[in-house]
């Protein structure tokens, strides 16, 4: 047989992948063996006709075992598609909080739970503490109690663990770190950090907080799981942050820092990349021939409602030149928040839980949803400080005109939309700006 020409090797094999949204729809895409889980992301981007701001990711979801993780950046897909079960499969999701912990690290990791290994009683200096997990040569671990699930049994112990690069131990005499008390529940290196989301009632859990430890090569075996349940819910992500950390350590910082320098397939798509920093939404004074940032916060507040009031008057003198009365049922003030992203219609409050949740809690996440109490009114669901807080959205009439208000009539806005925006430059009453919308793209 005539051999292959040196041109036949620049083909590669593909492999099938499906990857559904959250409303259910699925995608089914072809890609080659190398393409790693952003590569993916950025082609159902592009795809999909979103905007790639580097928080998308692709979720391995198990239904039965009730387990699911965010795949990380670099791992390959189709060797991930290999290990998992039939009824197994990947979602497009928002993950916000994927790499917060480099940015906010003291959010992440209490100093009680943070530690040098046994050769040391010091702590790592919180100036330090990212530098000592991204250094391969040192030694940080991460202590505290953790619930065990006992091994076919519904009962749960409380145990001292310590998470080393070496593996998850847990101490058989109550704190002690002497290597004569310790016993390895799990390695990391050959095996993945889950969250469970089939609530505590199924595995009888004493806390919400629970979370999964899967060797890589388990497909549906729950024999070889280990599951685990903290007090709270910092202290579970701190477990699981390490995990992640002292498993792939520089590996993540690269991904996070130099998402758009990496080599992928896909560098004949160009998606645009837009990102608003906080630091740069400040309040302006263009009253004089230059602008002027307000440092004053009384000041400030007073130009956030002038700002209000403008946007009042703006809508006014719209209706006078006719258009439709906002208290016209076909109004477009009425209806245009609909095509809005972070609207999300007549979700219940635990769906919207839920969405903020998995979509990473954090600061100014948020969503807007129908109100389940009063048909005319409307609510912000929104996270600060791993918390999730509900304000309802009221409307309110004036001179024959409807307005919304977060603040009892204080501001008020001519639709959702500008309520949204003026909230995303200023706090108001709010514990924080809006920063991130809790978005469900459809594939």
């Amino acid at each position: 047989m005539p051999s292959c020409s040196p041109d036949c090797c620049l083909f590669q094999a593909v492999e099938i992948v499906k990857v559904w949204s959250e409303d259910g729809a699925g995608k089914v895409v072809e890609i080659p063996a190398d393409m790693t889980a952003r590569d993916v992301c950025q082609l159902l981007v592009y795809k999909s006709h979103c905007v790639d701001d580097n928080a998308w990711t692709l979720v391995e979801h198990h239904p039965i075992l009730g387990l699911e993780r965010c795949l990380e950046d670099h791992e390959l897909v189709v060797q991930v598609q290999a290990s998992m079960s039939s009824d197994s499969k990947f979602l497009f999701r928002k993950n916000y909080a994927k790499y917060e912990f480099f940015r906010n690290p003291l959010n992440f990791f209490p100093e009680q739970m943070v530690a040098w290994c046994q050769d040391s009683d010091g702590t790592i200096p919180q100036s330090q503490l990212l530098q000592n997990f991204l250094n391969p040569s040192s030694c940080p671990e991460i202590q505290g109690y953790l619930y065990v699930k006992e091994p076919g049994r519904k009962s749960w112990k409380k145990l001292y663990m310590f998470m080393r690069r070496s593996g998850l131990y847990f101490s058989t005499k109550g704190s002690s770190k002497e290597p004569r008390h310790l016993q390895m529940l799990s390695d990391l290196d050959d095996s993945n950090i889950f969250t469970i989301f089939t609530g505590r009632k199924l595995h009888n859990a004493p806390t919400d907080y629970q979370f999964s430890i899967k060797p890589s090569k388990t497909r549906g075996d729950c024999k070889e799981l280990k599951m685990l349940c903290a007090e709270d819910e910092q202290s579970r992500t701190c477990w699981m942050t390490a995990f992640r950390l002292l498993k792939y350590g520089l590996v993540l910082y690269k991904s996070y820092s130099v998402p758009q320098q990496r080599k992928t397939n896909l560098s004949h798509f160009s998606t645009p990349v837009r990102s608003v920093s906080e630091n740069s939404l400040v309040a302006m004074d263009f009253s004089g021939r230059t602008g002027r940032v307000i440092d004053n916060p009384v000041e400030a507040q007073s130009a956030a409602l002038e700002e209000g009031q403008t946007w009042r008057k703006r809508s006014q003198r719209m209706n006078v030149l006719g258009s439709p009365s906002p208290l016209h049922p076909s109004s477009l003030s009425t209806v245009i928040h609909r095509t809005q992203v972070w609207f999300h219609g007549r979700i219940m409050r635990e769906e919207a839980h839920k969405m903020i949740i998995q979509q990473g809690q954090v600061d100014g996440l948020f969503l807007l949803r129908d109100s389940q109490s009063n048909p005319k009114a409307f609510v912000l669901t929104m996270c600060h400080h791993q918390k999730i807080k509900h304000f309802q959205i009221l409307p309110c009439e004036e001179d024959s005109q409807v307005f919304f208000s977060l603040d009892d009539g204080a501001t008020k806005f001519t639709d959702l939309i500008h309520l949204v925006e003026f909230y995303q430059l200023n706090r108001g009453v709010l514990p924080c700006k809006l920063k991130h919308p809790c978005t469900a793209v459809a594939l």
